[in-house]
């Protein structure tokens, strides 16, 4: 009896691990969970979750973020497997200031970054005395900065370009009061100062369209700030992350940008 019941024992937990595994291998074994804002990263990853990852074994569970603040450190802390809405000056900046160790994985698109007023049709109207509200993280600022420098609205010390800060300014001859502000909220700015530097996701959740409703905007040639995908360090060769990137790489998503954002977002 003992021998019976031993046996019987070992069949059902046999049984119960067999189960669990084979659970475990169709759901969670095969589906990344990635951090986003919504426009256009979220909608580039339902378009994948939607027509591409199947075929390639990946299941997405999108998570959108509408500031994209939180996103690197819950990366860092395992609360996401990967994020995608950010390009490289970004990341080297949260990692040098944090201790962090988060890794470039691939680049995928750039949403130019570009200046946009509801009070004046070009930059030389931008009168004396004008608020111009920017981004207030540290690469966007000078990101920004160096956009009013290439159109002549100020200039900068020589060299510094995408670092400048404000004290790096040389010429101010309209005496433009900056206003740093939270990149998610310069679209809502605008009634209230007379021209706002916007991040291209930004913008084009306020129905702005950098390429027909920017005042100016970045050149795409020789721009380091395509937004890309990024994952904890030692995890770039994991095989789900890489079935992410190809398909984020991918003809048909290249197609899906063109068509969708009209030049407001430029494939990488």
């Amino acid at each position: 009896m003992r021998t019976l019941f031993g046996a019987v024992i070992a069949a059902f937990l046999a049984l119960v691990l067999t189960a669990c595994g084979s659970s475990s291998a169709g759901t969670a074994d095969d589906t990344l969970k990635v951090g986003a804002t919504p426009t256009p990263h979220g909608e580039i990853l339902k378009y994948i979750s939607d027509n591409l990852a199947a075929k390639e074994g990946l299941k997405l569970e999108i998570v959108e973020f509408s500031d994209y603040v939180p996103l690197n450190p819950q990366l860092q802390e395992g609360q996401l497997d990967a994020n995608y809405f950010q390009h490289q000056p970004y990341l080297g900046d949260y990692n040098k200031e944090k201790g962090a160790k988060l890794t470039w994985v691939e680049s995928v698109h750039l949403e130019p970054l570009g200046l946009y007023s509801s009070k004046v049709k070009d930059v030389a109207s931008i009168a004396s005395g004008a608020s111009v509200a920017v981004p207030n993280d540290a690469t966007n600022l000078g990101r920004a900065l160096k956009l009013l420098a290439d159109n002549g609205v100020i200039t900068l010390k020589e060299g510094v370009g995408t670092a400048a800060t404000e004290r790096d300014v040389t010429a101010n001859p309209k005496n433009i009061a900056f206003k740093p502000l939270d990149a998610a909220q310069l679209p809502r700015s605008l009634e209230d100062v007379d021209a706002a530097v916007i991040n291209g996701n930004y913008a084009l959740e306020a129905k702005l369209n950098p390429a027909t409703d920017a005042l100016v905007v970045e050149k795409a040639e020789g721009n380091p700030y395509a937004n890309g995908l990024v994952v904890q360090d030692g995890k770039q060769n994991d095989p789900l992350v890489q079935k992410l990137a190809k398909l984020l790489k991918s003809p048909e998503v290249k197609k899906y940008i063109e068509d969708t954002y009209k030049g407001a977002v430029i494939p990488a």
